[in-house]
C-alpha cells in the first residue's frame, strides 16, 4: 500500500482540514513526475486516441480541479509556482512547449475549461501569477476555445467556463459564445431536471458531474450578472437531487453505472456542488454525509499504484474497462469533488452535523432516464433496471455499462473478454442468444421503450428476423424479466443473473429451474418461472472482468430452447444480503394480462 493510500484511508475526513488534506496529498504523489520547464506530466505508458502530448497537457490540467479550490479556500498546495510555469510555458507560443493551436473536436479545449474554473475563483489573484506578456499568451491560447467545433454533448460548458473566468477575472470575454454554446445547451433539457448527454445519448453520471456540476458554479458566481438563468439551474438542480440521491448506497457508494467510471469520486461531484452554490437545493447535513462517506468509501479501496497515483480502473487498476480517451492523468478530473474546499470554514456545510441518507425503500421511477431504482438491506444495495440507453460512440464495453438489464453497487458487473464462449461474454444481467456455434448476441440498441409505475418495456432485435420484446418488472428485492421472442432462427438463450465474487466458500444450487450461488455476505439467484427451461448452471468469467474485484466471478443462468415462432421465457432474479430473500415471485400469462404473486400479494399487470 502507498503512502498515499495510508494516509487518505487513516484520514476521518471530518472537517474542511480533513478534506484539503486529502486533496493536498492526492496533489503530493503526483509532485516526483514536474520536470521543471514542461508543461505536461508523463504519468505512465499508456494512450487515448488524441496521443501522449495531449495527455500530459491533460494529466497536467486536470489536477488543477484541485489546486484552484485550495487556493481560493487559502490552503497551500505543494509546487504552486510549478503549476503556474507549466501555464506559462504551454500558452507560450515560442516555447518548444507549447499546447499548440487546437483543431476541430480537440480534447485540449475540454481541458482549458479549468482554466475558467481557476479564473472564475481566484479572480484577478489568477493573474497575479503572470507578467503582463504572459497573461496575454494565456487569455490568446484560451480563446481558441470560444467559437471551436466540439461534439453536440457536454462539451458545450466548456468553452462557458471560459468566458466566465474571463469575465469574473476583468478579462474582455464573448458573451455571443456563451449564449450559442448555453442554447445547445438547452436541446438536451428534456424535464424535470434531467439532461441527456447530447441529442438521444445516455443519461449517466454525466449529468451529474458535467452538466449539474457547471451549471451550479455557473448559478453562484453569475447570479447577479445572469439571475434568471442562474435562478433555472437551480431549480433544475433541485428536480435532479430529488431523483440522483437514490444513486448511492448508504455506506457511501453508488450505482456503477455508464462510460468513465474511471473517475471515480467525481460520482459525487454533484454535491460538492450543491454545497457550493448556497441554495436550498438539499439539505446541507446530508449532502456533507453523503459526500463524507462517499469519499471514505472510495479512500479505502485499491485505486492507487505503489507511487500513488489513481490508476485507470475502477474498484481497481483495469484497464480491461477503459475508455479510448482514458490517459493515465485523466483520473485526476475526480478532483472536481474539492470543489467544498473552497468554502470557508464558516460556511454552513462545514457547520452542518452530517446526516445518514433519508430513509428511502419500495422503489424509485426515473421516466427521463428509463430507469427504475431500488433500495434493498437498508439503503446498503442499490440498484437499478434500465433499458433504452446506448452510448452512440461506440467506445470500449458499450453494451456492458449501459444496456445490461440491472446495475449495482454491491454486485458490479461483467466485462466482455471475447464473444466466443459464454464465459467470455459477460453474461450478467443479459439474455444472450446463439446459434449454437458459440457466438453470442445480446441487447444493444433498443427500437421501443417505455417506463411505467410497473416496469420498464423494450422492443430490440439480436437479429433482423428476431424481434425481442422484455419487461423489466420490480418485485420488492427480486425482478422478473419476461421476453417476447418472436425468431425466424433456431436458437440457444441464456438468462444471466447479477455476477458474484467467486470465493472458496462459494456455494452454488442448481436444479432444474434454479441456480443460486451463495457466499457468507451475498447471494445471487435466477429462477425459471415458466417451465421452459432446458437446464440451470454457473458460469465462471474470467478475473479481472468484474469491475468491483480482480477474483473470477459466478454467473447464475437459465439456457432456453428458441424454436422458430413465437415463444415466451420469464425469470425472477434475486442479489442481495445472504440469507435475507423470500421465495421468489410466480407469474402466470393470461392472454394480455400477467399475473405475479409474491409475498401472498397478487397483483395483475397489462402488457
Amino acid at each position: 500500500m502507498s503512502k498515499t493510500q495510508q494516509f487518505l484511508s487513516n484520514n476521518p475526513l471530518a472537517t474542511r482540514n480533513d478534506l484539503a488534506a486529502c486533496c493536498q496529498e492526492l496533489l503530493k504523489a503526483v509532485d516526483p513526475f514536474f520536470t521543471a520547464g514542461c508543461s505536461g506530466l508523463a504519468l505512465g505508458e499508456t494512450t487515448t486516441h488524441y496521443g501522449k502530448k495531449i495527455a500530459e497537457m491533460e494529466a497536467f490540467s486536470r489536477l488543477l480541479w484541485g489546486v484552484f479550490p485550495l487556493l481560493s479556500g487559502d490552503f497551500n498546495s505543494s509546487n504552486v509556482e510549478y503549476y503556474f510555469d507549466a501555464i506559462r510555458v504551454g500558452t507560450d507560443p515560442n516555447h518548444p512547449q507549447y499546447w499548440g493551436e487546437i483543431n476541430d473536436f480537440d480534447q485540449r479545449a475540454v481541458e482549458m475549461a479549468v482554466y475558467g474554473y481557476g479564473m472564475a475563483l481566484l479572480r484577478e489573484g489568477f493573474w497575479n501569477y503572470f507578467s503582463e506578456s504572459e497573461a496575454n499568451n494565456v487569455q490568446t491560447w484560451l480563446e481558441q476555445s470560444a467559437w471551436a467545433v466540439i461534439p453536440d454533448n457536454n462539451w458545450h460548458f466548456f468553452p462557458i467556463m471560459v468566458q466566465i473566468g474571463f469575465q469574473l477575472s476583468g478579462k474582455p470575454y464573448d458573451q455571443k459564445s456563451v449564449d450559442f454554446h448555453f442554447s445547445k445547451i438547452e436541446e438536451y433539457y428534456l424535464a424535470d431536471g434531467w439532461y441527456c448527454d447530447g441529442i438521444g445519448r445516455p443519461r449517466d453520471y454525466y449529468i451529474s458531474m458535467g452538466f449539474h456540476f457547471y451549471s451550479l458554479f455557473y448559478a453562484k458566481l453569475m447570479k447577479s450578472h445572469d439571475p434568471a438563468r442562474s435562478a433555472l439551474f437551480v431549480e433544475r438542480a433541485k428536480l435532479f437531487a430529488n431523483d440522483f440521491i437514490w444513486m448511492f448506497a448508504k455506506d457511501g457508494d453508488a450505482i456503477a453505472f455508464g462510460r468513465s467510471l474511471t473517475y471515480r469520486f467525481a460520482e459525487a461531484a454533484f454535491w460538492s456542488a450543491v454545497a457550493f452554490v448556497d441554495e436550498d437545493i438539499y439539505d446541507l447535513g446530508v449532502v456533507k454525509g453523503l459526500l463524507l462517506r462517499h469519499l471514505r468509501f472510495w479512500f479505502k479501496q485499491p485505486i492507487f499504484d505503489h507511487q500513488g497515483l489513481l490508476t485507470i480502473g475502477y474498484h481497481y487498476s483495469n484497464l480491461i474497462m477503459a475508455e479510448d480517451y482514458n490517459a493515465p492523468g485523466s483520473t485526476y478530473w475526480a478532483a472536481k469533488v474539492f470543489l467544498v474546499v473552497a468554502l470557508g470554514e464558516e460556511h454552513p456545510f462545514w457547520q452542518a452535523d452530517e446526516k445518514p441518507l433519508p430513509a428511502m425503500s419500495g422503489i424509485h421511477i426515473l421516466p427521463h432516464a428509463n430507469q427504475i431504482i431500488t433500495h434493498s438491506d437498508e439503503s446498503k444495495h442499490v440498484w437499478m433496471l434500465t433499458s433504452g440507453q446506448l452510448e452512440l460512440n461506440n467506445y470500449v464495453n458499450t453494451e456492458s455499462k449501459y444496456t445490461k438489464f440491472a446495475y449495482s453497487n454491491q454486485f458490479g458487473f461483467t466485462l466482455e473478454r471475447g464473444r466466443y464462449q459464454l464465459k467470455h461474454n459477460a453474461c450478467d444481467s443479459m439474455l444472450l442468444l446463439t446459434e449454437g456455434d458459440g457466438y453470442y448476441r445480446g441487447r444493444r440498441e433498443c427500437e421501443l421503450v417505455e417506463v411505467t409505475d410497473q416496469y420498464i418495456v423494450s422492443t430490440w432485435q439480436p437479429w433482423k428476423n428476431v424481434a425481442i420484446k422484455t419487461w423489466l418488472i420490480p418485485c420488492s428485492d427480486w425482478h422478473i424479466r419476461l421476453h417476447c421472442i418472436d425468431s425466424e432462427r433456431e436458437l440457444e438463450a441464456v438468462e444471466g443473473g447479477f455476477s458474484i465474487k467467486k470465493l472458496p466458500q462459494s456455494v452454488i444450487e442448481s436444479s432444474q429451474t434454479q441456480c443460486r450461488v451463495v457466499t457468507e455476505e451475498l447471494e445471487s439467484q435466477v429462477v425459471d418461472l415458466l417451465n421452459g427451461a432446458k437446464e440451470t448452471q454457473c458460469v465462471t468469467t474470467p478475473p479481472n472482468s468484474n469491475i468491483l474485484y480482480t477474483e473470477q466471478a459466478y454467473v447464475p443462468v437459465t439456457t432456453y430452447d428458441i424454436h422458430v415462432g413465437r415463444q415466451w421465457i420469464a425469470s425472477a432474479v434475486f442479489a442481495g444480503k445472504s440469507g435475507t430473500q423470500q421465495d421468489s415471485p410466480t407469474l402466470s400469462l393470461n392472454g394480455e394480462e400477467i399475473e405475479i404473486v409474491h409475498l401472498n400479494e397478487s397483483k395483475t399487470i397489462k402488457i
